[in-house]
């Protein structure tokens, strides 16, 4: 069994901060791709931002400059800061992680349960 928890999500003001949280834990053996992935109202689910095992980062266009992936892999834990936050952000963000477990040779995704993001004043 293999569980992703997020944490970190919430309602701040236009220009806030706040920083997602994902921590995976369980039978795995090594976890490739992290990313962050965000669903807003009405909208599909679109990637915001990801990040590879070696460290290599990509973006969306509409968080370039304004938000940050970065990943632990001690504590398999993926984060994401977002700076500037504009009402547009607004979202349930799901982080998304790439992995092989123990006993299991291929390649396996994996959904966090998702935070809601609001900005609004």
């Amino acid at each position: 069994q293999v569980q992703l928890v997020e944490s970190g999500g919430g309602l701040v003001q236009p220009g806030g901060s706040l920083r997602l949280s994902c921590t995976a834990s369980g039978s795995i053996f090594r976890i490739n791709d992290m990313g962050w992935y965000r669903q807003g109202p009405g909208k599909q689910r679109e990637l915001v931002a990801g990040i590879s095992s070696g460290g290599s980062t990509n973006y969306a266009d509409s968080v370039k400059d304004r938000f940050a992936i970065s990943r632990d892999n001690a504590k398999n834990t993926v984060y994401l800061q977002m700076n500037s936050l504009k009402p547009e952000d607004t979202a349930v963000y799901y982080c998304n992680v790439h992995l092989i477990r123990i006993g299991i040779r291929s390649e396996l995704n994996y959904w966090g349960q998702g935070t809601q993001v609001t900005v609004s004043s």
